[in-house]
């Protein structure tokens, strides 16, 4: 039976329920162990204090789904005692409702510096040593160094991304439940795929999907290409209209609780010419070495070269040089679409077993079209698992 085209909207949308099987939301047994986590990277970083801003990494260690604004809304966490919450005091009640955490409400009213409630905080515990966000705005930055010259800054990534990188059996839940229904989104737009249907089209029924099986804001985002658009890998403006022979190449994902997914599929409108079908399947054979190179330990900028090496061996590249992959092999995924670690080049750093990483080694030949293959693993102490089965060929996006 076809996976691509033949299906009538109608007949997609009968596919459209709620999501049954449902990944708990993370427990405050969790929410603890992170703030701890957190502290023992402070104290490898020599840091005393840590400053977390509104946007995913509050989310993650306090619950406090709150994306940034010009008012201060964060986290300061300092070695011992209850987490302050730096928080206008108008939205005192509203995060009384999403603070998954205990913590010190320290509360600011409009005409008052946020910035000086901070440094308070920090003279009050003793804590003289700051590690700021990598996501905060510079305004916070320039705002704490304009009130304390003297203050000692530094860059928490090593204290976010160790606690962040490493996923737990929950968290992991939740980006399985995220990825199969993407996916399942996926199956459903390609039955969609026939001769004539618009980007449009695809782009409103997979957003409806989405929020049909309970996503948390429909689609986290969603590309459709066809054709010689297809070799942008970020797509280009403007609507087109699919016709026999064009590739199709959909790249969309949506958050549960948070946790994002991100899939992408490549497929034949009709019947593929030799030349897609070498290029799809070198693809394939991209991400699979990709794929079975990841073990513990094994760097970023390996992985990535794994996959090089095969497009290499076809004839493309070398580098980022086209025909061939203009850009990393994977990134990270998690409470953010890309986050750390990531497979490119220059990063040694080995992977750990609950690390994330999407897969996705992209051909491009220009003018002509692209192709991109995107799941997602996780790494085990064995090596790595799939979220999401991967295709099977440029006319079997699916593996079922």
């Amino acid at each position: 039976m076809t996976q691509i085209g033949g299906l009538t909207l109608e007949q997609a949308r009968a596919g459209l329920q709620p999501w049954s099987e449902r990944a708990p939301a993370i427990g405050a047994d969790e929410y603890a162990q992170r703030i701890e986590r957190a502290r023992e990277l402070m104290r490898r970083e020599r840091c005393e204090a840590l400053l977390i801003t509104a946007g995913t990494s509050l989310r993650y260690f306090t619950g406090v789904p709150w994306g940034a604004s010009e008012r201060l809304v964060a986290m300061l966490l300092t070695l011992d005692g209850d987490p302050a919450v730096i928080c206008p005091g108008f939205e005192s009640g509203s995060l009384s409702h999403v603070l998954k955490i205990p913590g010190e409400p320290r509360l600011w009213e409009e005409h008052e510096d946020p910035c000086a409630l901070v440094l308070d905080t920090m003279r009050a515990r003793g804590a003289t040593r700051l590690a700021l966000d990598p996501g905060a705005p510079y305004a916070v930055f320039t705002a704490l160094r304009a009130l304390a010259p003297t203050l000692e800054i530094v860059d928490a990534s090593a204290i976010v991304d160790g606690c962040r990188a490493r996923k737990s059996e929950a968290e992991l839940a939740l980006m399985k439940q995220a990825t199969a229904m993407t996916l399942q989104v996926h199956r459903l737009a390609a039955g969609l795929a026939d001769e004539g249907v618009s980007t449009a089209t695809l782009r409103r029924f997979i957003d409806e999907a989405h929020r049909a099986f309970g996503a948390d804001n429909g689609s986290t985002f969603c590309i459709v290409q066809f054709g010689e658009a297809t070799s942008y890998p970020h797509g280009i403006p403007g609507e087109q209209t699919l016709r026999e022979g064009e590739l199709v190449l959909i790249d969309t994902g949506c958050a549960v609780q948070g946790y994002q997914s991100d899939i992408t599929r490549t497929y034949i409108c009709g019947r593929a010419g030799s030349e897609q079908t070498r290029i799809w399947e070198l693809e394939l054979a991209a991400q699979r070495a990709a794929f079975e190179a990841v073990r513990p330990g094994i760097s970023g900028e390996a992985v990535d070269q794994a996959a090089r090496t095969v497009l290499e061996r076809g004839g493309l590249g070398p580098d980022y040089r086209l025909p061939g992959l203009p850009h990393r092999t994977g990134h990270g995924c998690g409470m953010s679409v890309h986050e750390a670690p990531y497979l490119v080049r220059g990063n040694r750093v080995g992977l750990e077993p609950g690390n994330c990483c999407s897969n996705e080694p992209m051909i491009v030949v220009p003018g002509q079209f692209g192709v991109r293959l995107e799941d997602h693993f996780y790494v085990t102490e064995n090596g790595a698992t799939w979220f999401t089965p991967p295709s099977l060929a440029i006319d079997r996006p699916f593996a079922d």
